[in-house]
């Protein structure tokens, strides 16, 4: 098997969006909510990350290793 399951660059995105749902479960749970509402309050944000970290992280034409969209102001 020299394929591997997902590529680098679905593995990041769901990476990405897994851990804003961690951080907003965890912030909700410590400003004391209960522990149904930090679980649905994670999910609906690493939801919603989802598809904004998909389309921040473009697929490299060549089909290399992915790259962040250039943010348009170049400084330098």
């Amino acid at each position: 098997m020299d394929r591997s399951l997902l590529s680098t660059r679905a593995t990041l995105v769901l990476l990405l969006a897994v851990l804003a749902g961690a951080a907003v479960g965890l912030l909700s749970a410590l400003a004391g909510d209960g522990t149904a509402r930090c679980a649905l309050c994670g999910l609906a944000a690493a939801g919603g990350a989802l598809p904004v970290i998909n389309q921040v992280i473009t697929p490299d034409r060549t089909g290399g290793e992915p790259r962040l969209q250039p943010s348009g102001d170049d400084h330098g």
